[in-house]
Formats: structure tokens, sequence, C-alpha cells
């Protein structure tokens, strides 16, 4: 009995730290993007909050943006809350492009309508304001 609760507890907290990426598999940060946009949805959960963004190109075309963030644990031990992200506000997002093209994005910052601009948490280990 003793054996199958290690066993499933090694599981829980091992399997996550298996299935993470690391920025650089991802990201490029030779690729930074400055988005401005209107935030559709808002995902915080773990090990990523994701927040989603309708940005309008230059020829009018609306694209929508996927962000990622830091985890949940870490966004609050910024100051960061998911009721800072009600869908319909402006924000502005800086990060790094993904490599594949896709429209996603790995924020180092994003500022709120309020003027507020907070790091994301990003993975990339040179992003300013990283955790080192």
């Amino acid at each position: 009995m003793k054996t199958s609760f290690f066993v499933l507890l090694f599981a829980a907290i091992a399997a996550p730290m298996f299935a993470h990426h690391s920025f650089a598999a991802e990201y490029d940060s030779n690729q930074p993007v400055t988005l401005k946009g209107t935030l559709t949805k808002t995902e915080w959960t773990n090990p990523h909050g994701w927040i989603y963004i309708d940005v309008k190109d230059d020829d009018g075309t609306v694209s929508n943006w996927a962000i990622e963030f830091g985890s949940p644990n870490a966004l609050l031990r910024r100051g960061l809350r998911r009721t800072d992200f009600p869908a319909g506000i402006e924000v502005t997002v800086k990060g790094s492009r993904s490599k594949s093209g896709s429209r996603t994005v790995n924020a180092t910052s994003v500022t709120l309508p309020d003027g507020r601009s907070l790091y994301t948490g990003s993975s990339d280990p040179n992003a300013k304001g990283a955790e080192k």
C-alpha cells in the first residue's frame, strides 16, 4: 500500500516536469514582437497562464493571438490576478514569437488599460525581470 502511494505521488509530481517545454524549443528571442489588441479569453491554469487577443493588422484583418504567461502561482507572486484580465480590455503585449510562425507569443510584459506594465513570468531565461 505504501509503495503504491509513493509511486502515485512521484507520478503526480514528475509528470508535469517531463511534459514541460523549454523556451528555446518553442520560441525565438531573436523575434521580439509587440502586439496591441482586445482581450478575448483568459486561461488561468497550470503549467502556464494564457490570454488570447484579437489584433487588427494594417489592412484591417483581425487575427487571434495566443499569449503564454508564466504559471498562475508565479503571476500571483508578482501581483497579477485573473481579474486583471477581463474580456474586452485593450492590452499591449511584448514577448518572443513562436519559432513555428504561428500566432503564439511567450510574453515578457503586458500593459493594462490603466497603464500598469507587468512582468508576465516569461520562460525566457534572458528576459528582463526573469528570475535567475
